[in-house]
């Protein structure tokens, strides 16, 4: 059970803006690359302003994984390799709400990953949106990164409540895989709805060069 979850969800009554995503992707085929030119932001003189990603956080479960499998699904290996090789190192981790979890016992499925990637799997004890100091905690504790603020950092993932809100609440870019690699279930299509209904209010995502959430 994601606890976590369900206890930031009611952050949304104050801020429904936190589940909204600066991006969007259908699939992850469909992920920029590198992920700065998914950004635009606005600059008092210059009109719009490429961002810095300097590091990503990468989701498994139906973003480049079928759910509860550890390897990559095969129509995305070549971009994932692409993906991996523009932020090779520590600039590329893997935040699940499975695998590196408590809940995976022995931490198994995170070795069994991290063998299939090559790409690091933070080991956390809150799961997503909940574990935004972890993950900061990981890039400081990395400073070969290049990541010193959490604006430099795009968090990509196919849930708003979850990969999404914690971009938000970490100050940074959230890009959403809309269409997963299976699609969408019943908590993920409530999802929607919300994120239709807030932009169609004239809502817009936060702003995360104002680092508003530090």
């Amino acid at each position: 059970m994601n606890i976590s979850g369900t206890l930031n969800v009611l952050r949304l009554l104050r801020d429904p803006t936190l589940c909204l995503p600066q991006h969007t992707v259908s699939t992850f085929n469909h992920l920029p690359i590198p992920l700065s030119k998914a950004f635009a932001r606005k600059d008092g003189t210059n009109g719009q302003k490429e961002v810095d990603i300097q590091a990503v956080v990468l989701d498994k479960d139906n973003c480049f994984a079928v759910p509860h499998a550890n390897d990559i699904h095969k129509p995305y290996r070549d971009h994932f390799q692409r993906l991996r090789h523009a932020y090779p190192g520590t600039k590329l981790l893997i935040v699940s709400n499975t695998a590196g979890t408590d809940s995976d016992k022995g931490q198994k499925e995170a070795a069994i990953l991290e063998a299939n990637t090559g790409i690091k799997v933070l080991r956390h004890s809150t799961k997503k949106p909940g574990c935004k100091e972890e993950v900061m905690a990981y890039f400081k504790a990395h400073p070969d990164s290049g990541v010193i603020r959490p604006d430099q950092i795009a968090v990509i993932g196919d849930r708003l409540s979850t990969d999404i809100m914690m971009a938000n609440m970490m100050g940074s870019y959230g890009l959403w895989v809309r269409d997963g690699v299976t699609g969408r279930g019943f908590f993920a299509r409530m999802e929607d709805r919300l994120q239709g209904f807030l932009f169609r209010r004239g809502y817009a995502a936060p702003d995360p060069s104002r680092n508003q959430f530090e």
